[in-house]
């Protein structure tokens, strides 16, 4: 695993060293700005490919704990009494408790069941959000904007320096995620994903190793929301509605669920569509429909799983074409 490990590591530095150059090449505050809402959602969409790719569990309700970060991290802040670092950490450790209770109901249940039960949960969750109005704001999202004290001498009420701060955090939890992905833990959820009567009957423990990949999926996702709340400056209802958790679906169904980055290429697609849809016509509901119909159905697969599997096939076909032309030469000699 050492070459793999330096291999990522080596990956991720490059990517962190593209988005933090790209501002000084493209310097429209709007590039950045792009940059950062691509990152929240694609760190969303990469967290649920835990769940969908990985552990074969659709969860229609994840956006409740993006939600949950954005919301938490603004009520935290909004105190005054608490620094960034911390309210993250507190932010991330009581919405990983948050998925531990909701997901030691959910993963005892199987394929569609356990897809409408975190719908369920999100949507009540969601309702909390509109109704405790004294608190979250209602539909009018949380008032007061959401302080960026300074802290070791970072200010991120300065835009470039919350671009940086933001990037490092994404690094950081892609860089996480990507451990998880390749790790024996990550094996193992493939094996219940493929054959779960195999895992069963080996000794794995499902509900225990399904709950643990609950929690870190439900863990990232608000890191997605805390950046996300720092971006905008508030928390709003539509972060835990079942359209957010649709969009995470979207961003999978188009970057593909077998390739660690395909949620990530999915995230730059789906934004990029809507950013130039919007702009050219007032059906962008319809056009992007009709696109992700076409790519999906088009294809049958995510473009990063196509793209994939269509280098295997080219590589196997060469092997095999390599192979037949040296048979001559083996027979005559």
């Amino acid at each position: 695993m050492k070459p793999g490990l330096l291999r990522d590591l080596a990956a991720g530095l490059a990517l962190l060293l593209v988005l933090l150059v790209l501002p000084f090449i493209f310097t429209k505050p709007a590039i950045r700005d792009f940059l950062i809402y691509v990152m929240a959602y694609g760190l969303l969409a990469t967290s649920l490919n835990l769940l969908v790719g990985l552990t074969g569990l659709v969860s229609f309700g994840h956006a409740a704990y993006f939600a949950s970060g954005a919301y938490m991290f603004g009520l935290l802040m909004q105190t005054g009494k608490v620094s960034i670092p911390l309210a993250i950490m507190a932010t991330i450790a009581g919405t990983a408790f948050l998925a531990l209770v909701i997901g030691a109901i959910c993963v005892r249940l199987k394929e569609i069941y356990f897809s409408f039960i975190t719908l369920a949960f999100q949507m009540f969750i969601h309702s909390i959000i509109l109704t405790w109005v004294n608190l979250t704001g209602g539909d009018q999202g949380l008032r007061g904007g959401i302080p960026r004290p300074t802290f070791l001498g970072i200010d991120l009420n300065n835009g470039m320096t919350l671009y940086v701060f933001c990037v490092v955090v994404f690094i950081i939890c892609i860089a996480i995620m990507r451990q998880v992905w390749q790790s024996p833990f990550g094996y193992t959820l493939r094996l219940i994903r493929d054959n779960p009567t195999r895992a069963n009957f080996i000794g794995v423990d499902i509900i225990r190793m399904k709950l643990g990949i609950f929690v870190i999926a439900g863990a990232m996702a608000s890191v997605a929301g805390i950046l996300l709340a720092l971006f905008v400056s508030g928390a709003y209802p539509e972060f835990g509605f079942w359209t957010t958790s649709g969009e995470a679906i979207f961003m999978i169904m188009l970057g593909g669920s077998q390739l660690f980055v395909g949620p990530m290429i999915g995230a730059v697609l789906l934004r990029l569509l809507e950013h130039f849809v919007t702009v050219y016509t007032e059906y962008h509901g319809l056009v992007l429909g009709v696109v992700i119909l076409a790519i999906v159905l088009g294809l049958r697969q995510g473009i990063a799983d196509y793209i994939a599997d269509w280098l295997e096939r080219r590589r196997t076909t060469r092997s095999a074409t390599a192979q037949t032309s040296a048979l001559p030469s083996k027979e005559s000699a």
